[in-house]
């Protein structure tokens, strides 16, 4: 059980330490070009590996730009951590786009869309139905 809290522990220190460096230390037009969100971090039970996981706000190319200086820029990450963090090895550092964000904006517009469109479904045929004829008050 200590190992897998000792990661998760690291993986906790990373994130912030990585954040940090999204705004102060990467110098790569790219990356600082980007609206760059860190989704997830996972580490290894060993500590030799880490996956970054990061949302890019933007269109396609926006995004690939932004991955490849990320990419780019993953020694200096490695280095960095390990300076920080004081690790006796700093672990291999790969990013992954998370579309997550992404995909969950596309689904809620979905819903959207459907709603609106069972709303007018729903309006078309009491639009079309008579009212029903109010009593004569004088009678």
């Amino acid at each position: 059980m200590a190992p897998q809290r000792r990661s998760q522990r690291v993986a906790a220190l990373i994130r912030r330490e990585v954040s940090d460096m999204l705004i102060n230390g990467i110098r790569d037009d790219r990356v600082r070009q980007g609206m760059v969100s860190l989704t997830d971090v996972q580490v290894a039970g060993d500590l030799q590996h880490c996956r970054i996981h990061v949302s890019i706000y933007g269109d396609g190319a926006d995004r690939e730009a932004v991955m490849e200086g990320l990419r780019s820029a993953a020694g200096y990450v490695r280095g960095e951590l390990g300076r920080r963090l004081q690790l006796r090895r700093a672990p291999e550092v790969v990013f992954r786009l998370d579309r997550g964000l992404e995909q969950g904006s596309d689904v809620l517009g979905l819903l959207g869309r459907l709603e609106r469109e069972r709303d007018e479904k729903a309006g078309a045929p009491a639009a079309a139905e008579p009212e029903p004829a109010e009593p004569d008050p004088g009678s």
